[in-house]
């Protein structure tokens, strides 16, 4: 008998049946005794285009109920080596972001407080910028892997300074980044100036568009970043629309020319090694994924964020 919580198994309860969980995990409410856990933060309060990304946490939950606890190509086992529960959902304002940023710093205050290393379930990407704050208090200013199709490095949005389109701005505002140690991976699709991409270069950040990806592994670029950030506390951000549509249509801003997800997966698994203190994977909006394998992808991204967390032990 293991002393760490498991997944439910398919054997002992279909998948289709079970705790609607991430995984089917055992829940708990706070984040106490715990190495990391699962949080959702069901809000779209944020996006400036298509609604939903407030259903994804239950939607990527869902489609989890297929993945099993051991990673068969790089061996990990996370649930023989980390103590790991869902701790359910932030209780955002749905009627006040800026109210529901602040929500969601101090619930990440407690969650970090206990040693844990949050893995977010989105919700659209303004909420980076919070759980960021909270992780700056905790670890210190941190590197930064940003999957996204968009730099969201916007001043303001609408006139708006709290927006989907803003969140890396904000932090970078904030003193939460390391700034010779950010990459965003996947940039694409249209502009309204070269702003838009060569803001972030500016400050020293690591820009690769989505056409240096194309036809290619990720494998050499994960090198590359681990080189560079070396033992630095990182943080992973992994916005969905980052997959080319033809993966991923369940998202709000969709941008042709993206990513595949075997090159998600080399990102992802790339992330071994590192000082990770906190992934999130953001915007699946399940009225755009008829099928569900937005979320299907989503949710198994998420295991292999989790695969690749420090202390998970390899077969």
């Amino acid at each position: 008998m293991s002393r760490f919580n498991q997944p439910l198994g398919g054997n002992d309860m279909p998948r289709f049946g079970g705790p609607a969980t991430m995984m089917r995990l055992p829940s708990q409410d706070t984040a106490e005794g715990l190495d990391a856990c699962f949080i959702g933060i069901p809000m779209d309060i944020g996006t400036s285009n298509r609604p939903g990304t407030r259903l994804g946490p239950r939607q990527i939950r869902d489609e989890s109920r297929m993945i099993r606890p051991y990673n068969m190509a790089t061996r990990a086992a996370p649930f023989d080596s980390l103590q790991i529960a869902d701790i359910g959902d932030v209780p955002i304002n749905t009627f006040d972001l800026k109210k529901s940023v602040d929500i969601i710093t101090e619930h990440y205050h407690e969650v970090l407080s206990h040693g844990t290393i949050p893995l977010t379930l989105g919700g659209d990407h303004t909420l980076t910028w919070p759980i960021l704050r909270a992780i700056r208090a905790r670890h210190g200013p941190v590197a930064l892997i940003h999957v996204d199709a968009h730099a969201d490095i916007n001043e303001h949005m609408f006139g708006e300074t709290v927006a989907h389109g803003c969140p890396f701005r904000r932090a970078w505002e904030d003193g939460c980044l390391q700034n010779d140690k950010v990459f965003q991976i996947g940039l694409r699709g249209t502009g309204y100036a070269p702003e838009d991409f060569d803001w972030g270069r500016d400050r020293g950040w690591t820009v690769v568009q989505a056409e240096e990806c194309w036809h290619k592994s990720l494998s050499p670029l994960m090198e590359r970043v681990r080189d560079v950030v070396g033992d630095a506390p990182v943080y992973l951000s992994f916005d969905i629309d980052s997959l080319d549509p033809a993966f991923a249509p369940g998202t709000g801003t969709v941008e042709p020319g993206g990513l595949t997800t075997v090159q998600a997966l080399e990102i992802v698994r790339g992330c071994a090694g590192l000082n990770l203190v906190g992934c999130d994977l953001v915007e699946v909006s399940p009225p755009y994924d008829p099928t569900g394998n937005t979320a299907l992808i989503a949710a198994n991204l998420l295991f292999e964020m989790l695969c690749a967390l420090p202390g998970v032990t390899r077969g």
